[in-house]
Order: structure tokens, then C-alpha cells, then sequence
């Protein structure tokens, strides 16, 4: 064979032949995440808005929003307490907003839009509960002012906190 052919025979050889690889090791590892039960007012509760009133001579009846977000499987309460101007300790029957003095205009609320079933924060007797879906559920706030005797005029107003036992 002559060098011409002996160099490209070897380039060819070269070509064909597999190269050759470094050795591989492998491993694993996981990917982890512990979810808690947990609740979590998704949004502000909107206001119970009782609007503008003259006299009270009959029921003034709204609803408001409470939204909740807990885990999947996750049981909860939802209790509303007494508001920050109760006139008894504890007393969710009969809550009162003030015009910041010594005036009062009762109000309530309610579970049913019926509004029979008064809303407090003693958890298994007047709360709601439920159970977590892990997306937001909703749930409704029915309020009402009875009749009552017409305080002097002004802008009545309570605080009412929200507490979601998990």
C-alpha cells in the first residue's frame, strides 16, 4: 500500500470507530412540600351597610360577604363576636353601633336569610363551619336593624371581628 492509501485508510478507520465516553453516575433526590391545615380570610369582609334611615319603624335588612380559603379536608368555624360596643358581655343577640356618644342603634345578624338563627363566636353553637375545599367559599352575613326608637341623627357604626377556628 502506498502512504496515499495507508493515511486514507486510517482517517477512514478513525471516522468509523465509536469514540469512546467518560463513565456516568446517577442519583436522585425528591421534591417535598408539608401542607398544614390552615384558614385564611381570602378578602376584606365587606361592610353591613345599613344605608341612610329616617325613622326606624320597620326592619332594615342587608347581607354582607365573609370569604374563606382552607385547606382541603381542613375543618373550620366561623364566628362573628359581639361587636365593640356591646352593652352585655358577649351578648350577639342584640349588637349596637354608636355615633360615638352615648347614642345606640341595635342591629343583628343572622346565618339564614331568614334570620333566624343569630350569628356569634361560641364555636358549635352559634358559628358556621364547614369543611375546606382548598379554593374560596363564600359565605353570607345577613344583618337587620328592627324597629326601635329612632335615635338623634348622625353616623352609627360598630366594629365586628371575624375569627376562623381551625
Amino acid at each position: 500500500m502506498n502512504r496515499i492509501q495507508a493515511a486514507a485508510a486510517a482517517i477512514a478507520a478513525m471516522a468509523c470507530a465509536t469514540p469512546a465516553f467518560a463513565a456516568t453516575v446517577t442519583g436522585n433526590f425528591q421534591a417535598q412540600i408539608t401542607i398544614t391545615n390552615t384558614c385564611a380570610l381570602t378578602t376584606a369582609p365587606t361592610n353591613l351597610n345599613f344605608g341612610s334611615q329616617g325613622v326606624l319603624v320597620g326592619n332594615v335588612d342587608v347581607s354582607s360577604t365573609v370569604k374563606l380559603t382552607c385547606t382541603t379536608g381542613a375543618p373550620y368555624n366561623i364566628g362573628l363576636d359581639a361587636g365593640a360596643n356591646e352593652s352585655t358581655l358577649n351578648d350577639v343577640t342584640t349588637r349596637r353601633m354608636t355615633d360615638g356618644s352615648s347614642h345606640y342603634v341595635n342591629y343583628s345578624m343572622y346565618t339564614t336569610a331568614g334570620r333566624t338563627a343569630v350569628w356569634g363566636d361560641t364555636v358549635s353553637t352559634n358559628t358556621v363551619g364547614g369543611t375546606g375545599s382548598g379554593s374560596e367559599q363564600s359565605f353570607t352575613v345577613f344583618g337587620r336593624v328592627p324597629a326601635q326608637t329612632t335615635p338623634q341623627a348622625g353616623d352609627y357604626a360598630d366594629t365586628v371581628v371575624v375569627t376562623v377556628t381551625y
